[in-house]
């Protein structure tokens, strides 16, 4: 099995290691997430797949886990989690029978997508104030904002008041 995983790793292209026989750490390259960081481990009976989607909100909690909530039911392969401490990570348990090089690309394809897509609508749900926050404090210090573009429609005084 861990051939099949390997394997499919190098045919999709994507930077990989193993620190551990059996425990892949994949980084899956996004457009609105710069990467998400997935670890693909083979257990007994089982693949984990485990990628850190983001950290625990900051603040309007009920429509940030009511937002994540709502996509557990359409997605494949993995669903969203939270960890001991709150923070989100997209999770799956696949069975080593359904494991073959096009199930592991699939499922890679799912979670890159899912991270993707969803990643700043979560941080516009959960962390707003420090966006905002963020966005000031560049402004004020001529930093660069350009891996805060996405958010300029609600952080940017300039354009709310237009």
């Amino acid at each position: 099995m861990r051939e099949v995983i390997e394997a499919a790793l190098k045919a999709a292209d994507v930077p990989f290691e193993e620190p551990h026989p059996g425990s892949f750490l994949v980084t899956l390259p996004g457009q609105r997430k710069l990467a998400t960081v997935t670890w693909l481990i083979l257990g007994d009976q089982a693949l984990l797949v485990e990628a850190f989607f983001c950290r625990q909100p900051d603040e309007n909690h009920a429509e940030f886990y009511r937002f994540l909530l709502g996509k557990n039911g359409s997605m494949y392969g993995v669903h969203f989690a939270l960890d001991p401490v709150g923070d989100v990570y997209l999770v799956g348990r696949i069975p080593l029978s359904a494991i073959s090089a096009d199930e592991v690309d699939r499922l890679l394809g799912c979670v890159l997508t899912y991270s993707d897509d969803w990643f700043n609508s979560a941080l516009e749900l959960g962390f707003s104030s420090t966006i905002k926050k963020e966005w000031a404090w560049r402004v004020k210090r001529g930093e660069s904002l350009k891996n805060l573009q996405a958010f300029a429609h609600f952080a940017d005084p300039d354009r709310s008041s237009a």
